[in-house]
């Protein structure tokens, strides 16, 4: 059975980018074979500002929204997150989402596709870093940066990958899978 691998889009602005990459690392990842790919769109579970009275700790969910999330984590053997980077740091939004849930990330590893301006996004993706560690999750040194996201997109905003971050995607996914195999008896402890 492969190993579920969610794609998480880690931004909810309006005209955000994050859907175009994660759509082509979808089938990206299918293609490779390793993973059975599944996208998580954070903005699609319309997760306020943190909003639960108990500690994620305590797993007492008292929201409909942080359920479904739960749900959602809680299935997912890897991640990736698609993560642009907003003023030097990581996007709000993806730091609420992990901030929500606690035993759901553990033993879990992640690799991080990044894309911003000049820096490709690695300031958000160093500063991500802490953050999944924190709640157990095993972020990888392999990743994927794309810097001036922009001009990597056609008229229509398509993507095309080259050649440079289709290998580095293989890579990445790759480790993501050996990590996923190896972390596994610590998930079903």
């Amino acid at each position: 059975m492969k190993h579920q691998l969610n794609i998480i889009i880690g931004s909810t602005r309006p005209g955000r980018a994050g859907p175009i990459f994660a759509e082509w690392l979808e089938t990206f990842a299918r293609e490779h074979g390793k993973f059975e790919p599944v996208l998580t769109d954070i903005a699609a579970f319309k997760l306020p500002v943190l909003d639960e009275p108990h500690h994620p700790r305590l797993g007492n969910y008292q929201n409909d929204h942080t359920k479904a999330w739960s749900k959602a984590i809680d299935a997912a053997d890897a991640f990736v997150f698609v993560a642009p980077e907003y003023n030097y740091f990581a996007a709000p939004a993806i730091v609420n989402a992990i901030d929500y849930l606690l035993r759901e990330w553990k033993y879990k590893p992640a690799g991080i596709f990044s894309y911003g301006g000049v820096s490709g996004g690695l300031r958000a993706a160093q500063a991500l870093k802490p953050l999944l560690t924190s709640v157990g999750i095993m972020p990888i040194p392999e990743g994927v940066a794309l810097p001036m996201y922009q001009k990597l997109l056609d008229e229509n905003r398509a993507f095309s990958a080259s050649e440079q971050v289709v290998g580095g995607t293989r890579i990445m996914l790759d480790e993501l899978l050996r990590w996923s195999e190896a972390l596994k008896p610590m998930r079903a402890a």
